[in-house]
């Protein structure tokens, strides 16, 4: 007989609701006891769970046993019987008032149905009958009651219940949690002031108090943590806590001092090597943060993949690219797996290497649309490095067969066929990418220079870079089709405006190429020249801007 047949019989054998009967003398009361443990537990396992709570609810009540009780408050939680299960667990401390398990269950229920008014005696209660960890049940006390969506409710239950322990750091700093929490954050600026006055060297205190005030200003809290520190220069959570601070500023010097002085204390701690390592980067200390990096990949650092990646990056800009493949094939998963791919198919690229470099994109395999993306996005750049732009083209078009509305597939197949000379693919591509963003910046910049750069459909083209500029007025080169829209339009003098603009937030070759062309236009050739030969100087292989220069300086 199945566990599912089971219950049928046992059901139909005991007669629902036949056990809420009054039990004759001649019972066989254990008997019946061992029925009904052996039916809830089947229906239970089974999913008859309405048919478990009943027969544990009644087991329960007639037996008046704590142990049946304490199974019966959790199938009924469990079921989400939330009334049953208070009932029971009343039951409970009635039968074993002294039971910290009872009342720590009636507590959760009591959370969980949001009753907040009866909870103040039993929250209280708890508190009492654990002095020997008192501290300890304080600073949990937020966490218990946080799915209660009433923050100024329990702001004030808090209040209540904790009026007897305000000798207590712990108490205000719970209390100042619950105030953060409703939003009050003078209350809670003001309890962690009291906790760390009862105790000044308390770091989660300190490291909370200076948080709050650089909610208001970043550098008064700053300085508040840097005053602890001093204090207590021993105190390695609120000095991370200062660092972390120091480069959400962006003071990334000062930042580096605060690691430098943890790396002396915890050589071997991941939670410091890693930002030492990442500000060494930044400061472009590159031994540093190379040595510290290999350091953390003897600890139990868990992403050694980011690190391997990390060091494959030093190692490439340093020009040791087979160190640099030699990381990057370490990165085996993780969110630059990719990447670390892509990265090794250019460096084998830069070394001869095409057919291995292709062969090894084709091997990898994208666990999502995104990672298929980048992998058909790294191929076409590999060819187009080699050479193959057709071949790009060809591998875009192949990933857009099965990704026909990915954005950045629609993009790069679309600026690959205006470099081909294929104007009605490329209008086809961005035509489409606009109908399911039509805001997207860069493919509205796209088309309208495309219209600009061969003098065609001006007034259009007018339309699509002002909606493009309007969503990027940053972007240098959106400014430079712009700009260069204005040239084609005759409209020198803004076009030399907006073109010096452009070029003044990205020295880019392309930008320079066409600054230069209207300063030429505008006879203010000298400057023409200049424009030219210093982009030449930084870009001397850029297409576009030799083109201009042999056009205009043959």
């Amino acid at each position: 007989m199945s566990p599912k047949q089971l219950v049928v019989a046992l059901t139909l054998a005991l007669g629902l609701p036949a056990w809420a009967a009054t039990p004759s003398a001649e019972e066989d009361l254990l008997g019946r006891t061992v029925f009904q443990v052996l039916l809830g537990e089947l229906a239970l396992r089974e999913g008859a769970v309405d048919l478990s709570v009943q027969a544990w609810a009644d087991l329960a009540e007639r037996t008046r046993d704590p142990k049946v009780l304490s199974r019966a408050v959790e199938i009924a939680g469990f079921a989400g019987d939330n009334v049953r299960a208070l009932q029971l667990v009343r039951l409970w401390l009635e039968v074993e008032p002294e039971s910290s398990t009872a009342r720590q269950s009636l507590v959760a229920l009591l959370i969980q149905t949001r009753q907040l008014d009866q909870l103040r005696p039993h929250l209280a209660n708890l508190l009492e009958a654990d002095k020997e960890n008192l501290a300890n049940n304080l600073l949990h006390l937020n966490r218990m009651l946080a799915r209660i969506t009433d923050k100024a409710g329990v702001l004030d239950l808090l209040d209540s219940v904790l009026a007897g322990y305000r000798e207590l750091p712990e108490a205000h700093f719970a209390l100042a949690q619950a105030a953060l929490a409703a939003n009050d954050t003078t209350r809670a600026l003001a309890e962690t002031e009291q906790a760390l006055r009862l105790r000044p060297d308390w770091e989660a205190a300190a490291i909370a108090h200076a948080k709050l005030l650089g909610r208001s200003n970043a550098s008064t809290g700053i300085d508040d943590l840097a005053r602890f520190v001093k204090r207590y220069p021993n105190a390695r959570d609120a000095r991370l806590a200062l660092g972390q601070m120091l480069v959400a500023e962006k003071r990334l010097d000062e930042a580096r001092q605060q690691y430098q002085r943890l790396l002396k204390d915890y050589p071997d701690e991941p939670s410091v090597l890693y930002p030492a390592a990442i500000l060494a980067l930044q400061a472009g200390d590159r031994d540093s943060g190379r040595q510290q990096l290999t350091h953390l990949l003897e600890t139990d650092y868990p992403d050694k993949s980011g690190i391997h990646y990390l060091l494959g990056q030093i190692a490439q800009e340093a020009g040791q690219p087979d160190q640099a493949i030699g990381h990057f094939r370490q990165v085996t998963a993780g969110e630059r797996y990719i990447a670390a791919r892509s990265r090794v198919a250019i460096l084998l690229l830069s070394q001869g290497k095409r057919d291995e470099a292709i062969a090894l994109l084709r091997q990898t395999r994208g666990a999502t649309p995104g990672e298929r993306t980048q992998l058909a996005l790294a191929e076409a750049q590999l060819l187009r490095e080699s050479g193959d732009e057709a071949g790009a083209y060809a591998a875009l078009e192949k990933a857009l067969l099965g990704a026909p509305n990915d954005p950045e597939l629609l993009y790069d197949a679309a600026l690959t066929a205006e470099r081909l000379g294929r104007h009605d693919a490329m209008e086809t591509r961005l035509r489409h990418l606009l109908k399911l963003h039509p805001e997207h910046p860069h493919a509205l910049n796209a088309l309208g220079y495309s219209y600009a750069d061969r003098n065609i459909r001006l007034d259009e083209a007018a339309v699509l870079l002002t909606q493009a500029i309007a969503l990027a007025p940053e972007d240098a080169f959106i400014m430079d089709s712009v700009g260069w829209l204005q040239y084609r339009q005759g409209k020198l003098a803004e076009a030399l405006t907006t073109l010096q603009n452009a070029y003044q937030l990205k020295a880019d070759p392309e930008i320079a190429a066409h600054l230069g062309e209207v300063l030429w236009q505008l006879d203010r050739r000298d400057e023409a020249r200049k424009v030219w030969q210093d982009a030449r100087s930084q870009h001397p292989g850029n297409a576009a801007l030799n083109a201009v220069i042999q056009k205009f300086l043959p």
